[in-house]
Order: C-alpha cells, then structure tokens, then sequence
C-alpha cells in the first residue's frame, strides 16, 4: 500500500528532473544577438540524434530532415527583419505528419551565442522555443 503511495510522488520528481535536464540556458549571450547565422548552413537541435532531426538552409529554403534523412519537410524563409522571419512549408514526405504544405511558422530568434540560438516558433495559437547548433564548416 505504501508503494501505491509512494510511485505518483516518485513520477512526478522524476518528471521534473528530467524537464530540467533538458533545459539549455545559454550562458553569455550576444549582444546584439548574431541573426545572421541563420541564413545559412547545416543545424541540429539540443537533446535530439542528428538521425531524428537535422535541418539545412540554403537560399532562403529550409529543409528538415527526419527519420535518418528519409523523410523532409522543406520551407521556403521569408525574413522580416535581421531576426524575425517566416518559414512556409512548401513540400513534406511524411503524410503521418501533422504539418501540411502552406502552413506558416513565424520565428523569432531571441539570443545567439556562438554557435548557438535561441528561437521562439509560433504556429496558430502554439509556440515552442527551441535551440539549434549551427555546425562547424569545414
């Protein structure tokens, strides 16, 4: 019976320590923030496999690659200002996948630092904050 009690308290901490593992701050922050970086090149999320998801940009297409590189979604950017921008979803492999073709995500990056950013997502009535790694060029 104590068990019974005893496994709820125990979720619900290591639900916790977990919402806080996945946590990045970025430390000293750019200041102004360095938007640019965007624009081009390979990037990957914090916590995820490059093989669950990676994205490229190159002449204002994005492309997400999911599923090891088997499925995409490409988008076409339209940027507002250095920071803020639009992403149009033009194409998608994956018909499982809730995003359809002419959604729009608005993005605004909040912070840079090095090879890091910070960006707020907003799609309808949802938004999300997420942080790429842009990778190193070679």
């Amino acid at each position: 019976m104590r068990l019974l009690k005893f496994f709820p308290v125990l979720m619900l901490v290591l639900g916790t320590l977990q919402a806080k593992a996945q946590r990045f701050d970025l430390k000293k922050p750019d200041n102004p923030a360095k938007c640019a970086n965007i624009k081009e090149g390979k990037f990957f999320r914090i916590n995820y496999p490059g093989g669950i998801w990676n994205m490229t940009i190159k002449n204002n297409i994005q492309t997400e690659y999911l599923n090891n590189g088997k499925d995409y979604i490409k988008s076409t950017l339209v940027f507002l200002d250095d920071c803020t921008y639009k992403a149009i979803v033009i194409e998608k492999t994956d018909q499982n996948n809730p995003i359809k073709v002419g959604d729009v995500f608005s993005n605004k990056i909040t912070q840079t630092q090095d090879n890091y950013l910070k960006i707020l997502t907003r799609i309808e009535d949802s938004q999300t904050e997420l942080i790429y790694v842009k990778a190193k060029q070679k």
